[in-house]
């Protein structure tokens, strides 16, 4: 069993106060604007979601998942990156999750079937907030009834055979790419324009990247995030889903909504991005 290591920063640490926190995400006007407009009315193959604090991301988050929300008794499989450095090639665990809410299951059948597959993928004790973000809305939408597949993609290696394989293995399942985009402030070593600029900068340079996504370009989306030094934590783990969604069937990247975490709080000299995405 996996324990949550992100209670209590990143999202209430009690059941009722994250029941209270993902309702109030859900229920935003945020969370309900792209489908207002009707905007997805084909299959979803798969989402980006951000993995901040609820209180700065959970808004684009609940968009992405609204997107998803039809598929009861699925397995979703989640990328995430390695902000903790511990692994060297793509890592997936056999091990269930807790959060405050319950018991998360690992689908094992499908996580054999990938280690069988993908001799580069290890297995390894996945405890990634990236991952585990992700959970409570999940939780949220089905209750216990979903399971999991949570992949750690570290580098750009293996990332265009690894999304493959996926897709072949777990035709079925959702993808779900769990990344932030642009980080921008002294904290995180890039500051390329001042902090006056940077609510415009961040979403021009983030725009860029998002283009690639939308049209299924996971080579361009990772040259352009190389080329421009854009501090996207997930790339490599948006690659692979991009991959993987492509084979699956997926024929463009939607764009639900883009924000920073200045937008809330006011203050850009400090401030990541975060995008909702949706695969259709």
């Amino acid at each position: 069993m996996i324990h949550p290591i992100a209670a209590g920063t990143f999202y209430p640490a009690g059941k009722e106060a994250l029941l209270k926190e993902l309702d109030k995400c859900f229920s935003s006007i945020k969370g309900k604007a792209a489908f207002a407009k009707g905007s997805l009315n084909k299959k979803v193959y798969g989402i980006i979601c951000p993995h901040a604090g609820y209180a700065y991301s959970g808004n684009a988050a609940a968009l992405s998942y609204n997107a998803v929300k039809a598929n009861k008794g699925k397995t979703f499989v989640i990328f995430a990156p390695d902000h903790n450095g511990y692994c060297f090639n793509p890592t997936t665990t056999n091990e269930d999750f807790e959060t405050p809410l319950g018991i998360v299951k690992t689908d094992k059948e499908l996580v054999e079937k990938l280690l069988k597959k993908c001799d580069f993928l290890k297995q390894g004790k996945i405890q990634e907030h990236a991952v585990e973000v992700q959970l409570p809305f999940l939780q949220y939408l089905f209750k216990e009834d979903f399971k999991v597949v949570c992949i750690v993609v570290p580098s750009p290696k293996y990332y265009k055979e690894f999304g493959k394989a996926v897709a072949s293995v777990c035709r079925d399942a959702i993808i779900i790419a769990s990344s932030d985009f642009t980080h921008y402030g002294a904290a995180y070593g890039y500051m390329p324009f001042s902090a006056r600029d940077a609510k415009t900068e961040m979403k021009k340079l983030d725009s860029g990247a998002i283009r690639f996504i939308e049209k299924l370009d996971s080579e361009g989306f990772l040259n352009y995030v190389e080329k421009t030094g854009a501090t996207i934590c997930g790339q490599y783990a948006i690659a692979a889903a991009i991959e993987a969604v492509k084979a699956m069937g997926a024929k463009e990247g939607k764009l639900l909504k883009y924000y920073t975490s200045g937008d809330i709080s006011g203050d850009y000299s400090f401030a990541v991005g975060y995008a909702a995405v949706a695969f259709v």
